[in-house]
């Protein structure tokens, strides 16, 4: 909301030498936003000049200027040329002279133009900021000026204004409009406030005969009209010009001028917070009915668009069909223009629900809709069609008409017990007695003193005082939030993270150090990504279903973490980023097959559900486990001289799948396995003692295809809780052993379809506790092998912890694994 200082100083007592600084910070003090301040970027010397002379010279290029003499009350006329014929010798016009500063900005000196020397200019409407005519230059007689020649026209036109800018929030739809800001104003300085809304019944009451109606049927649960008054305006003249203190208000406070009736609508807008309309009387047929709109029913709009309505639209018509969209904006067919001599008026309230779907429905936000769905006052609306129609007689020359209209019923609001100790319990702060009710009266509450505290009555303009906690909001803000102590919790003693809070910030950090990206992502998918990437064979199994989704494209939560890192892989990509190893950590959801979940109903907000109700609210939601999942992309190593680029390939996601089982404190094992997304044969099965936990492999070409990967992609995915729980609670470092290792390594013949990961296990478990670890080295498959074998090659590391081993004992451990791998694979050393 701009809030221009002149306008403010009418209904409260702003120090004449304050600042748009000082007026910031009394309002900052109540619970505003500093935005920004606005100027018109003007300076002077501008200022009213008479029209002594001047010569009519035909140019060379079809155009006509003027060599003019003008009067600016110094010793000497001055001669500027101008380009504008709409004056006359006599005439009193606004001379910018050398020095002067107009927006733009477009500084102003004497220069040579047409075989004169023009020593100063002649300003339009538009070269001032004062609105968009250019035609002509502005000729103060036509706005109704007659100032002394020599007078500064800046303060003239009211272009000294300053106004600021600040941030309303949703629940104080009152601070739109001048007059709610005047009173917080007032709340923060003790100033003086003088409501313009403050009429009696006989001077705003709006007269009769004029035919209004509300088709009841369709509103009658919820009465989306809550008053509807018009009023009638004869004789008005379209043509006269909009004083230039309204156009200059109007556009601090960001609304153009677009003529004198419009204008006036719009000014009592902004001052009184009620969106105004005003009709071509002689363009309606009949009276005014307020209803939904019907199926196929259209309408063409202010802004020239051809709009379908929706049955929930709220319309105001006449016996022609639709003249507006209620609260929105209103109808072409209808409106004022140059031809308007009849006007009438339209004050209303109608339901914010109602119209802020409209307006998002049409995507068609304005400055009335914007102040409907956040409330307006219900007891404005009569004072609001008079202040206009007072303002088109003074302004436009018209006279007030007795016939109007009124659709309204009695406003109840009800009342909040505020116990007496509530306010300073809830706030922290010791407020006395007096001190919330001179707050709570000071917003306009009405407050009766109760046995236990008060009954609170709020204004009808504060639709979002609705229970004793908002009440409290509103102590606090009047006294000062600065009296709030600041005090920080202590928190109790022997707490923390958690051990599985603190097994995924090892995961995470680890994965980091070692060079990865962390990346979260959405987690919304489409239900073709959750049976790919979601099942180990890619068979349809039930997901999540958002009923309001973000994205219709993608409405599913994602059973893996996959296809996230796929859409953040694609979108780098499509950057220039090539070279990828990213993870995420993060739930994922996997509903059992033939659960029913989110049927349990939520208790009422401020109530505390019992431990059964709880449990019922868990049972309702699926099961969340959080994974771990990586994606390798691009190259590890750049290309560089004498050394061509290495991609990444399944050794990089291995090494990561091992810098996990480090940070777990467990032990994966791989073995040879399949997954619906991934190369057949390319895919390894994550286990830790014997149970699986994940997947790593390389991606299938066409799923790597349909993610325009620029070549392989590597990707793991685990179940993070899953391993930690299986690690237990404590991750214990290895000692270190202050004896060597003794090493060997061992070559076996096996079949083919043995896999690495079995022939390891058997040699693990016979090599027994000296083994220290062990990794392989070789796959061979060639000459001097059988057909239908290979020869795997493994390195073995030997310790004890309490000697140093021989040879003897190292090769004994090792021959005790090929004897289990003899026994349960055939396998036989290699010569």
């Amino acid at each position: 909301m701009r809030v221009p200082l002149s306008w403010l100083r009418e209904y409260v007592d702003v120090a004449p030498d304050a600042t748009a600084e000082d007026v910031f910070a009394a309002l900052v003090s109540v619970g505003f936003e500093e935005e920004e301040i606005h100027r018109f970027e003007i300076s002077g010397p501008v200022v009213v000049g008479k029209v002594l002379s001047f010569d009519a010279e035909p140019q060379s290029n079809g155009k006509t200027i003027r060599w003019c003499q003008v009067d600016v009350c110094e010793a000497e006329p001055r001669g500027i040329v101008c380009g504008a014929g709409n004056f006359a010798v006599g005439d009193k016009v606004v001379v910018t002279l050398p020095g002067a500063v107009l927006p733009g900005p477009f500084p102003i000196a004497a220069r040579k133009t047409y075989g004169h020397v023009s020593d100063g200019m002649i300003a339009s409407a538009r070269e001032l900021g004062l609105g968009d005519e250019h035609d002509g230059i502005l000729v103060l007689s036509s706005l109704g000026i007659d100032a002394p020649v020599g007078t500064d026209a800046i303060e003239l036109l009211g272009l000294d204004d300053v106004a600021v800018e600040i941030n309303v929030t949703p629940d104080r739809g009152y601070a739109f409009s001048i007059r709610g800001v005047a009173r917080e104003y007032a709340h923060a300085t003790g100033a003086d406030f003088r409501d313009p809304a403050e009429h009696e019944w006989s001077e705003v009451e709006p007269g009769t005969g004029f035919a209004i109606a509300v088709d009841a049927e369709p509103l009658r649960e919820n009465p989306a009209v809550q008053e509807f008054v018009v009023r009638v305006v004869r004789d008005v003249d379209p043509s006269r010009p909009t004083p230039p203190w309204m156009v200059a208000r109007l556009s601090l406070a960001g609304i153009r001028s677009l003529g004198v009736l419009i204008d006036i609508t719009n000014y009592v807008m902004l001052e009184l917070g009620n969106p105004i309309h005003g009709y071509d009387l002689d363009k309606l047929s009949g009276g005014i009915t307020v209803r939904r709109a019907q199926h196929g029913e259209t309408m063409k709009t202010l802004d020239g668009q051809e709009r379908t309505l929706h049955v929930e639209d709220l319309l105001i018509t006449d016996d022609s069909g639709p003249i507006g969209l209620a609260g929105v904006m209103g109808g072409g067919t209808t409106e004022m223009g140059a031809q308007t001599r009849n006007v009438l008026i339209e004050a209303a309230i109608f339901d914010p629900i109602s119209i802020a779907r409209s307006a998002r429905r049409h995507k068609l936000p304005s400055e009335a809709s914007k102040r409907f769905e956040r409330g307006v006052d219900p007891l404005v609306p009569f004072v609001a069609a008079r202040r206009v129609a007072d303002l088109m007689v003074e302004l436009a020359g018209g006279s007030i008409d007795e016939v109007g209209g009124a659709l309204f019923s009695d406003v109840s609001i009800d009342g909040i017990e505020l116990p007496a100790e509530f306010v300073p319990d809830l706030i922290g702060v010791d407020y006395t007695d007096e001190e919330i009710v001179d707050a709570l009266e000071m917003i306009g509450a009405e407050v009766t003193e109760t046995s236990d505290g008060w009954q609170i009555i709020p204004p009808s303009w504060r639709p979002d005082l609705t229970d004793k906690w908002t009440l409290a909001e509103e102590v606090a803000r009047i006294h000062g939030l600065d009296r709030i102590p600041a005090v920080l919790p202590t928190p109790p003693s022997g707490r923390g993270l958690t051990a599985l809070q603190q097994g995924r910030r090892r995961v995470s950090n680890a994965l980091a150090a070692a060079g990865l990206v962390e990346t979260p992502a959405f987690p919304f998918t489409t239900e073709a990504h959750n049976d790919l990437h979601g099942s180990a064979s890619g068979e349809h199994l039930p997901s999540i279903k958002l009923a309001n989704p973000l994205d219709g494209q993608a409405p599913f939560l994602r059973r893996s973490l996959i296809p996230g890192l796929l859409q953040i892989a694609h979108r780098n990509i499509a950057r220039g980023l090539t070279d990828l190893a990213i993870f995420e950590t993060g739930v994922v959801f996997l509903p059992e097959p033939g659960v029913a979940y989110g049927t349990a109903e939520v208790p009422p907000l401020g109530e505390r559900p019992s431990d059964e109700k709880l449990a019922e609210l868990n049972d309702s939601i699926p099961p969340q486990p959080r994974y771990v999942a990586a994606l390798f992309t691009g190259n590890v190593t750049e290309r560089q001289p004498g050394r061509p680029a290495e991609a990444f390939g399944l050794s990089e996601a291995l090494d990561a799948v091992r810098v996990i089982a480090v940070a777990a404190g467990v032990e994966i094992d791989v073995a040879q396995g399949h997954r619906a997304a991934l190369h057949p044969g390319r895919t390894g099965v994550l286990s830790v003692d014997g149970t699986e936990v994940g997947y790593v492999g390389e991606l299938h070409p066409s799923v790597a295809a349909d993610a325009d990967l620029p070549g392989r992609g590597v990707v793991l995915e685990l179940d993070l809780d899953s391993i930690l729980s299986q690690a237990g609670s404590r991750v214990v470092a290895a000692s270190l052993s202050t004896y060597p290792a003794a090493t060997q390594d061992v070559s076996l013949v096996v079949p083919s379809a043995v896999t690495a990961g079995e022939l390891r296990a058997a040699l693990v478990e016979g090599a027994g506790e000296l083994l220290e670890s062990l990794r392989l080295v070789d796959d061979y498959r060639g000459e001097g092998v059988p057909d239908g074998s290979k020869s795997l090659t493994f390195a073995l590391r030997f310790r004890a912890e309490d000697r140093t081993l021989t040879a003897a004992e190292a090769t004994e451990a090792k021959l005790a694994g090929v004897t289990v791998a003899t026994e349960r694979f055939g396998a036989t050393l290699r010569e």
